[in-house]
């Protein structure tokens, strides 16, 4: 019974970022921006980012998706926001994690995406859970140059968080 409970929580805390999603427009002033889609279900995201001396100073995101991709870009915002960079890539990949089904022992790190931990449980919605945190970790890399890019995340790509999905 209690478990059926937390998992009406998480629900409800998805939803909600689903339906009200934080950081969500742009930003004006960004050093990155990146464009991503997922060509297998439609998603598309828009994200930039503003980086000062290594920290995630300002972050906001656009776009179209499902309610779980919508839910993830908004839960990564949060997240991420005010951190240093070296702090932000280990934040992907505990999630990366997360949502593979892997053990991640600190994953309050994550805030409110650790609540999609049960994504692991459904294969086809990981790239959906995934898309804004891939876009995120092109922003990390890209933050010294400010290049602007399009990708898409392909269903027999590897990806550079080490995992196919």
């Amino acid at each position: 019974m209690a478990l059926s409970k937390l998992d009406n929580l998480y629900r409800q805390v998805i939803l909600d970022h689903s339906s009200h999603p934080h950081h969500r427009g742009t930003l004006g002033k960004s050093n990155v921006t990146i464009e991503m889609n997922n060509p297998t279900c439609g998603d598309v995201i828009h994200l930039e980012v503003e980086v000062n001396d290594g920290i995630i100073s300002g972050i906001a995101f656009d776009g179209s998706g499902c309610s779980i991709s919508t839910a993830s870009a908004s839960m990564m915002t949060d997240a991420v926001i005010g951190k240093p960079l070296s702090e932000v890539e280990n934040l992907e990949q505990m999630f990366s994690d997360l949502v593979q089904g892997k053990d991640v022992p600190e994953a309050d790190k994550l805030g409110d995406a650790a609540m999609l931990s049960g994504v692991a449980k459904f294969p086809t919605r990981i790239k959906c859970a995934t898309l804004a945190w891939k876009a995120l970790e092109k922003a990390v890399l890209d933050s010294n140059t400010g290049i602007a890019e399009t990708s898409s995340i392909h269903p027999h790509e590897e990806d550079s968080l080490g995992k196919n999905n």
